[in-house]
């Protein structure tokens, strides 16, 4: 009975090992669902940056592909972060 023991306590300790190693944060599983109701909404135009968002998603969601050269501040299309303020403008086919 007790080499039965031993082996589940070495059993549960390594599993313990190999999920503590696999440990990751929480963003690098995040999945992003785009309902369907929400491509080229109208926001608003002044729009601040949420957390997981890129330029390339606020201009789908917002329909605005002129984000860069409107906001001379961004000088980096790839170093967008939250809470970073940009004007938005919906470009309309007509």
């Amino acid at each position: 009975m007790a080499e039965k023991i031993f082996w589940y306590c070495a059993l549960l300790m390594a599993l313990m090992l190999i999920l503590s190693s696999c440990e990751s944060s929480d963003s690098d599983f995040i999945v992003k669902v785009k309902p369907r109701n929400i491509i080229n909404k109208r926001c608003d135009e002044i729009y601040v940056v949420g957390e997981g968002e890129t330029l390339h998603t606020i201009s789908e969601k917002c329909g605005d592909p002129y984000i860069v050269e409107e906001n001379p501040h961004i000088h980096d299309p790839d170093d967008v972060f939250p809470g970073l303020v940009i004007k938005i403008t919906p470009f309309i086919n007509t």
